[in-house]
């Protein structure tokens, strides 16, 4: 299905201007829809029919009158006469008699679109009127609060500029509660929803014929809450904006619509939402994060600490081989200190593993030469991991490129590349991930299983990483150490 952007670059001639006027009103028809309890069909010139539709909306209070989508369709003739003369006389014009669709009854009317002095389309309002009951006082509001839109429309006062897109989104919608206020900001109408939510947030009494303004800022000064300053110019009704009221006993957001009549302010309707839960479950989202990282920056301090505590012991002991097993031990808690660091600085129990790879690549390098050079080469990327694979990858590639500096270039310069590469698999990503060193290969008779310490840390950690690692000379000489790893989904286990 194409977008309204992608018709009106196809269908019209409109200027950036007009069509983004037209953006506008698509982002923001579906109140409209919803007040009306009807469809909604944008019109622009264009094609051989004379008009196009190039977006439509259904409405989310009551029944459809277009189950399949009509956008790209041209007009019949007896609708584009109609459209014609809205246009031509920039008024809204009602068909002179229902229409008969599927055995449904449709009242249809036209309203221009009006973009500074051009009326750049037209908005046809199709209503089913099959049913005939007779309707209640919070249909016949929300209709004539339609009709008020509507009017803005064909004069140019709708959609408002000043209400910012981002407002838009996540904004509360007529089912969540609807309050029509008179010009001086009295409460002439409000939906069941909307008495509810007002009711919540600490109010007791009648909501109908109070000032809005008073009975919310009653409520925030008696929670002694912070007051945002867009709170007047809405619950005024004076704006086209959003605000949040925070009571003592719950959360609502509530936007403004002004209502106004050939440039007179005649009202305002205001559209709330109770989010209390909504807001609640954020807060302990942001709880849980924040203690997850403080729990993530407390072990990293602890793992320094025993890092330092293992460096003193080693200055102490006096025989080599046993301060260079501390000095060992001292590098692999720096190496998972590293990972909590990381994750003490995200928002989630994942990492970006690449700048883990290369701050320990350059560590162990750093660390390790002492006479002569090794440069170290770091390919492709590991993306997002989970905290618990993130630590044993860490592990094994440390202690990976330990063993080429030491064994494989210990007396000779040389080179180390480190090379990964992730592609999708069931049940989890795969990694492959290769340390290759140009150094003096693999002693006569290697077997993995009768290696030192460090081989036994690295199959360990493998196996936790459900992989398989193996070993091989490569030519004319040095090392290749390849390992295959499962990684865990990065939504869950």
């Amino acid at each position: 299905m194409s977008t309204l952007a992608e018709m009106l670059r196809t269908t019209s001639d409109l200027e950036p201007m007009e069509s983004e006027w037209l953006h506008l009103l698509a982002g923001d028809w579906q109140l409209v829809a919803d007040l009306s309890f009807a469809d909604l069909v944008l019109w622009v010139r264009g094609g051989l029919d004379g008009w196009r539709a190039v977006a439509h909306v259904r409405p989310n209070t009551g029944p459809m009158v277009f189950y399949d989508d009509i956008v790209g369709r041209g007009s019949t003739r007896q609708r584009a006469a109609m459209l014609d003369n809205a246009a031509r006389q920039r008024r809204i014009v009602a068909a002179p008699v229902p229409t008969v669709r599927e055995d449904m009854s449709i009242r249809e009317d036209a309203v221009p679109v009006l973009c500074g002095e051009r009326v750049i389309a037209v908005v046809t309002r199709h209503t089913n009127l099959t049913g005939g009951r007779t309707p209640s006082r919070l249909e016949l509001t929300y209709r004539d609060l339609a009709d008020s839109i509507l009017r803005m429309v064909a004069t140019g006062e709708f959609p408002s500029p000043s209400a910012p897109t981002g407002l838009r989104r996540g904004a509360p919608r007529v089912g969540d509660g609807v309050i029509h206020l008179d010009p001086d900001g009295v409460v002439r109408y409000a939906s069941p929803n909307a008495v509810s939510a007002v009711h919540r947030m600490g109010h007791v009494g009648d909501v109908m014929g109070e000032t809005l303004a008073k009975v919310v800022t009653d409520l925030v000064a008696a929670g002694e809450r912070a007051v945002d300053e867009s709170l007047a110019v809405v619950v005024m009704g004076r704006a086209s904006w959003r605000t949040e009221v925070e009571t003592a006993s719950a959360t609502v957001t509530m936007r403004a619509i002004p209502l106004t009549l050939n440039g007179v302010r005649t009202g305002a309707m205001i559209l709330l939402r109770d989010v209390s839960e909504l807001r609640r479950r954020e807060q302990e989202l942001l709880t849980k994060d924040a203690t997850i990282r403080e729990i993530h920056h407390r072990v990293k301090n602890n793992l320094q600490t025993v890092a330092a505590l293992l460096r003193l012991q080693a200055r102490r002991v006096p025989q080599e081989d046993a301060r260079a097993a501390l000095d060992e031990a001292v590098r692999r808690v720096a190496v998972i200190a590293t990972v909590h660091e990381t994750l003490s600085s995200g928002f989630d129990e994942t990492v970006s593993f690449d700048e883990i790879a290369l701050r320990g690549l350059r560590a162990v390098v750093e660390v390790a030469v002492r006479e002569h050079h090794v440069d170290s080469r770091f390919e492709g990327s590991f993306g997002r991991v989970r905290a618990e694979d993130a630590t044993a990858l860490a592990m094994v590639i440390s202690e990976l490129v330990q063993n080429a500096i030491e064994h494989g270039l210990e007396d000779r310069d040389g080179s180390i590349v480190v090379k990964v590469d992730r592609r999708p698999a069931d049940g989890g990503d795969e990694l492959t991930v290769s340390v290759t060193d140009d150094g003096a290969g693999l002693p006569a008779g290697f077997r993995p299983g009768m290696a030192g310490l460090g081989t036994k840390i690295v199959t360990s950690f493998v196996q936790d990483l459900r992989g398989r690692i193996r070993w091989e000379n490569t030519l004319p000489h040095g090392t290749k150490v390849e390992f295959v790893a499962k990684l865990r989904p990065l939504g869950g286990r």
